[in-house]
């Protein structure tokens, strides 16, 4: 069950991403230039997947992955690389689609499932290991919280998944953001204190919290968490 913040939230991405910023999102993340700010997200998000996929098994076959949020794709690709069974999931089909032509032939052992949807859907089914990377950071705290749990309750191993810490220099930014034309916005990312989130996914007593991990490069600032079930 899902909150109506969260699904007013989930609508909100949705226009965006499939809409607004489909042909921005692209670009970001293909090897096209982009400019000085962009190409700083571009390297954080490199450093953030990269190090998602090392505390993954290296070899992955016969294992079930969940990419919630999974873009364009790219995480997804490289899981199935390892042998990895993939169910690749984004609310915005013109990504899907996107993710389904760059992923052709380059799906090495495993193989990836494509799908246009809600992450959070249960018949998308039980997993090894679920990854969501940069896509609750536009939910509050709680909400975040909630997915994170429904998503641990559907997977055998870890979860791993992003947020955007609170810090000045992502206030600072954060603040800046508003400055822009209302239709040039994407949607607000919800800054959270790790102590505060850790302590939400704790309470319910059905989360364990493990490894931590914060990238900071330029004007992209995350911070990976991985949790598994208790």
């Amino acid at each position: 069950m899902t909150s109506a913040s969260y699904r007013a939230r989930r609508g909100e991405l949705e226009t965006y991403f499939d809409r607004t910023a489909a042909d921005a999102w692209k670009r970001l993340t293909s090897d096209a230039p982009v400019s000085g700010i962009r190409a700083t997200v571009r390297a954080g998000r490199d450093e953030m997947r990269a190090t998602l996929l090392s505390w993954l098994p290296q070899d992955m076959r016969g294992l079930r992955l969940l990419d919630a949020g999974c873009g364009t794709g790219a995480l997804a690709v490289e899981a199935a690389q390892r042998g990895a069974s993939v169910t690749a999931v984004d609310i915005s089909p013109t990504l899907i689609g996107l993710a389904r032509e760059r992923a052709e032939c380059r799906q090495g052992r495993g193989e990836i499932r494509f799908s246009v949807g809600d992450m959070l859907d249960p018949a998308l089914g039980r997993f090894d290991h679920v990854v969501a990377m940069d896509s609750l950071i536009h939910y509050r705290a709680a909400d975040m919280a909630d997915a994170v749990e429904q998503l641990a309750s559907r997977s055998r191993g870890s979860v791993l998944f992003t947020f955007a810490p609170r810090t000045t220099l992502l206030a600072i930014m954060h603040a800046a953001g508003r400055l822009f034309p209302r239709g040039d916005r994407a949607p607000t990312i919800e800054p959270v204190r790790h102590d505060r989130l850790k302590a939400m996914l704790f309470e319910s007593g059905r989360a364990r919290v493990g490894r931590s991990h914060r990238v900071s490069r330029g004007f992209y600032i995350s911070q990976a968490l991985e949790v598994a079930r208790a």
